[in-house]
């Protein structure tokens, strides 16, 4: 009896360490393909499943992992409640691992580990937030480490520099608890040169037009910032966010001009 049981163990751990058949491979090579071309069209439900599949089939599927990721963002970002949205982002946190996991010598999974904790940190309270500004910089640095030449990488380095030097005063106490002082090397004016080098590598990003134009606007720097805003609107849409992207710039033209 114990040498049967050994023998159906050995069996199932055969079946689950096997590696995919070409049926199976050729099966998840389309089911990212369907979400890819879903997320082309700004379908992110449907871009979601699809690669959820594609996880299913082969858990060690780098792509299916942080595009999984990077859906869960997507859909969060347009959730009001509070609380269903912080599911989603730390379920993509979770993916990002994941995809860590399969490959930590890859740039996404470290992108949207760092993308996935700045979206808690929205929503977070100072003390939280400051905690998770660490880990946030450690991912994106380690995304930049590997591909500099990462857009979005930059655009999330910009952001962490202006939200770490313009922190309240209750925050950088916190700051002093988590992070030993507020970071020497964060300023606004860091943040300005890091979504420059964002644009230059991607000037079709409408976002990375609308962070610089609201940077300039810290610095108040009215006339660059009017600049930027222009330029959102004058750009074609390539991402499900630009509408909204577009509508916060045509709201800060209004109040500026």
């Amino acid at each position: 009896m114990k040498n049967i049981s050994a023998c159906i163990l050995m069996i199932i751990c055969f079946l689950f360490a096997a590696p995919l058949s070409a049926l199976d491979t050729r099966a998840v090579e389309d089911l990212v393909a369907a979400g890819n071309a879903a997320f082309q069209r700004f379908d992110n439900q449907a871009a979601m499943e699809s690669y959820q599949k594609a996880l299913e089939t082969d858990p060690q599927c780098y792509e299916a992992a942080w595009k999984l990721a990077r859906a869960y963002i997507d859909l969060g970002e347009k959730l009001t409640d509070k609380e269903q949205r912080k599911a989603y982002y730390l379920k993509a946190h979770e993916l990002a691992k994941r995809a860590v996991e399969i490959d930590p010598k890859a740039a996404k999974g470290h992108l949207y580990l760092s993308i996935s904790l700045g979206r808690v940190a929205l929503d977070a309270g100072g003390k939280e937030k400051v905690r998770l500004s660490k880990e946030i910089k450690r991912e994106v640095d380690k995304t930049l480490a590997i591909d500099p030449n990462d857009d979005i990488a930059w655009h999330v380095l910009a952001l962490w520099n202006r939200n770490i030097s313009t922190l309240s005063w209750i925050e950088k106490q916190f700051a002093n608890i988590f992070l030993g002082g507020v970071p020497k090397e964060a300023s606004v004016e860091k943040a300005v040169e890091c979504l420059k080098k964002a644009i230059q590598l991607n000037n079709g990003h409408i976002n990375h037009h609308l962070e610089l134009g609201i940077t300039y606007e810290v610095l108040d720097k009215k006339e660059l910032a009017i600049k930027k805003y222009e330029k959102v609107l004058e750009l074609p849409i390539s991402d499900a966010d630009d509408e909204d992207y577009k509508a916060k710039a045509e709201e800060s033209l209004k109040r500026l001009k």
